[in-house]
């Protein structure tokens, strides 16, 4: 196998990246020897970047999906002049430092998505391409192909092990997303032992049978082998996977085995700086490698970007309409017209997935880069972008035909709203949440603008039973840090909610509906209400009781605040659609809307987990903790106590023992 002894520019990455990690004494040394050659390749050889405008809309995606070697992936941003210094380098893994674990998007020019959690970047990958397929056949006119990139992803052998990544290949397929090729690492060796001992199908047949191209680079040291691979897959019609040998920690006396996976090389570092032929101090590059660096990346890139900047400035003349829409797009100027939306009030009760979508299509056809769909359950969310289905042959469809792959929609989401110009939806049954929290996850941590429906958000979903009936998904998803949460009441409160979802910018937004009808309720300044994440929706002067809901048990409280008064006890309710945005109000604004002089008690259909928080010590918690049964809705809500007569007397007899 070809080495690559004395190949200074390459060898720098390799030197730079093991440094880091013996200096942090802590992270993965042998992906930054092994896959080294490949980064290298794409940045000096095939990706077009400009360090210098690392946000350039047309430059190419580069995803590292084994995000535990991010020692390479600093090294060759650093090398390529983006804002990443050797002291930062050095700080690798240190508190407040640009060069976390893992790659952090909002921490780090040049990284596109936070990886780390193995699988999800290569489905971000598979957003990315989407999101370029769909803008490219909306926005690309004759003579301006605006926007014209690929996305190009490392990945190893524990990402392909993750379903994530194989909902994800699965998808990209099917919607012959050819500007994506996924580079694997292909060491057969994994944190405790050979590949073999964990996995024994033959990769490429799978991705043939998945409708991808296949390469295979024998030599993953073979610098010629491969650069020709990679622009042999860009005239492919269909994404391509490219299989690279390589030898996992190359150079090193543990090389070709797991023990040096995750270990710092120590002073065995010196052993694979003889290897290399490698003659320098700690940390120090030869001039001649950073002028290398700086013609191949950023010179390189400067001018393409120039060229680009040129190009989109006659767009603008040509397309002036289309520029406006793709720049509106681009800056996250999305339309909500609260006039043509409020027109829809209903006259009857109705479910908040009804209200839902009614709303979400007036959204969607005003913002014309929505793009989403459902996991198979458009039909009873009632979320369904407008101009079709997307396909290959249709790539202007605004509905995504996911399939029954929630944890995949929630890793296309984030690469298509990472990638910039889409503003990203998903939505499903609620209690599927937990399929794909792990991708909502990442989007809070990304603070990616993304928009989740769930419906059928309660026990109340009745007959099919615990499976399908959310119990702990509310505070699951409460407890995510930068992710609001908001259950709606009501008609009124949902359209306030899908404002919010598109005010928010720096972060996801999940809106919580029912299946059940729920009957429309008096307002007052209802979007500026909502927005505050809890208020008083119905008064009480004295009041000695408020009374705490959310969603769907909105109504139920008002209820039994009218029957409190006919025992001559003064209630107040409190709607409380989302407890994050509450939390975010003044100590003074919280006071306001909940007296804490008076009995508080809370009314939800899930987990009581977290409502102590507003109810206090002596308050009382109306919910479930335990699963759901199985019958018809009406008859589960009684039983677990939804009644007027029952929440009334619990809080009688509660006050009397006072």
């Amino acid at each position: 196998m070809k080495n690559n002894i004395g190949n200074d520019n390459l060898n720098a990455l390799r030197i730079l990246g093991v440094e880091a990690v013996n200096k942090a004494n802590s992270g993965h040394p042998g992906i930054v020897l092994g896959a080294a050659p490949m980064v290298f390749t794409l940045f000096t050889k095939i990706m077009k970047q400009n360090p210098q405008n690392p946000k350039w809309f047309d430059r190419d995606r580069f995803v590292l999906s084994a995000g535990h070697g991010s020692a390479l992936l600093y090294s060759a941003l650093h090398l390529s002049g983006y804002n990443l210094s050797i002291d930062d380098l050095k700080q690798f893994r240190q508190w407040g430092s640009l060069t976390p674990g893992h790659p952090e998007s909002t921490i780090t020019s040049g990284v596109e998505v936070t990886t780390g959690p193995l699988g999800q970047g290569i489905g971000m990958g598979v957003g990315m391409a989407l999101a370029e397929a769909f803008l490219a056949n909306k926005f690309n006119k004759p003579g301006y192909d605006i926007i014209d990139h690929f996305t190009y992803v490392l990945c190893g052998d524990g990402d392909l092990q993750e379903g994530v990544a194989q909902e994800a290949i699965s998808f990209a397929g099917k919607n012959q997303l050819n500007k994506l090729i996924l580079l694997h690492d292909s060491n057969d060796i994994q944190l405790d032992d050979e590949v073999a001992k964990a996995q024994a199908e033959n990769l490429k047949l799978r991705f043939k049978s998945a409708n991808w191209n296949t390469l295979r680079v024998e030599n993953g040291e073979d610098l010629k082998a491969l650069e020709k691979a990679i622009n042999k897959a860009k005239s492919s019609s269909k994404p391509t996977y490219i299989e690279i040998k390589t030898v996992i920690g190359i150079g090193s006396s543990k090389a070709a085995t797991s023990a040096v996976h995750g270990a710092p090389l120590g002073k065995d570092i010196q052993k694979v700086k003889e290897y290399f032929n490698w003659n320098h101090n700690e940390f120090e590059i030869p001039e001649s490698v950073l002028e290398f660096w700086k013609q191949a990346v950023l010179t390189r890139g400067i001018e393409l970007n120039s060229s680009w900047d040129k190009l989109f400035a006659n767009y603008a003349t040509e397309y002036p309409g289309e520029f406006a829409e793709l720049n509106n797009a681009l800056n996250r100027n999305w339309t909500f017209d609260e006039a043509k939306i409020m027109q829809h009030v209903p006259s009857k009760a109705q479910a908040t997935r009804i209200s839902s979508g009614t709303i979400f299509n007036t959204i969607a056809t005003d913002n014309s880069t929505m793009l989403g769909g459902s996991a198979d359950l458009a039909s009873s969310t009632k979320i369904k972008g407008p101009d079709g289905d997307y396909e290959p042959t249709f790539k202007r469809g605004r509905n995504i035909m996911y399939g029954v792959r929630e944890f995949g929609m929630g890793v296309i989401n984030n690469g298509m709203a990472a990638h910039g110009g889409i503003l990203a939806y998903g939505s499903g049954f609620f209690v599927f949440a937990d399929y794909l929290k792990p991708a909502m996850r990442l989007a809070a941590i990304m603070k990616l603008q993304e928009l989740y429906i769930f419906t059928h958000d309660s026990v109340a979903v009745g007959e099919d039973g615990p499976t399908h009936q959310p119990i702990e998904q509310l505070a699951m998803l409460r407890s995510i840090p930068n992710h609001t949460l908001i259950r709606p009441a009501d008609y009124a409160e949902t359209a306030a909610a899908y404002k919010i979802a598109l005010e928010i910018k720096d972060g996801p937004t999940t809106l919580a509906l029912t299946r059940q009808d729920l009957r429309e309720l008096p307002h007052k300044n209802v979007f500026e209400n909502v927005k505050k994440g809890a208020y008083i929706i119905a008064d009480q002067k004295d009041a000695s009781v408020t009374l705490i809901a959310s969603g769907s048990e909105v109504s139920l409280a008002i209820d039994v605040k009218e029957a409190l008064l006919t025992h001559g006890i003064k209630a107040k309710v409190v709607s409380m659609p989302s407890t994050s945005l509450f939390d975010k109000q003044s100590t003074k604004y919280q006071n306001s809307v909940i007296d804490k002089t008076t009995l508080r008690v809370s009314i939800e259909m899930g987990t009581t987990w977290g409502w102590h928080k507003y109810v206090g010590d002596t308050g009382l918690t109306f919910g479930i903790d335990s699963f759901g049964e199985s019958a018809p809705g009406e008859v589960v809500i009684e039983k677990f106590g939804f009644k007027v007569d029952n929440i009334t007397n619990q809080i009688l007899k509660h006050l009397q023992t006072k």
